[in-house]
């Protein structure tokens, strides 16, 4: 499966950068819910995994939040690969949007 891997860096320490990034899955599934279907999270002290389905392709991946930085790796299926620059830029955007100081 390919993978596509995004670093956003913060300066909100890991507590609160963690708060924010939560909220990240939730938004994608309220603008793009028709599309969105088996979201599912789990989250612990430093980040969490997370996966769905987006237009019959499952999604999968995982968030690591750091005291500077949070990296974002999603794993999807070949079939997706002609998505993944938008994509990346995509959750590159809005995590960096949630993590504003």
């Amino acid at each position: 499966m390919p993978k596509s891997t995004v670093t956003v860096d913060h300066q909100l320490g890991k507590d609160e950068a963690l708060n924010r990034i939560k909220g990240l899955l939730g938004q994608a599934k309220e603008q793009y819910g028709d599309r969105i279907t088996d979201l599912q999270e789990t989250w612990s002290d430093d980040g969490g995994t997370f996966s769905f389905k987006a237009m019959g392709f499952k999604i999968s991946g995982s968030l690591a939040v750091a005291d500077s930085e949070v990296m974002i790796v999603g794993d999807y299926p070949f079939a997706a690969m002609p998505f993944k620059s938008t994509i990346e830029a995509t959750l590159r955007e809005r995590a960096q949007r949630l993590l504003q100081p």
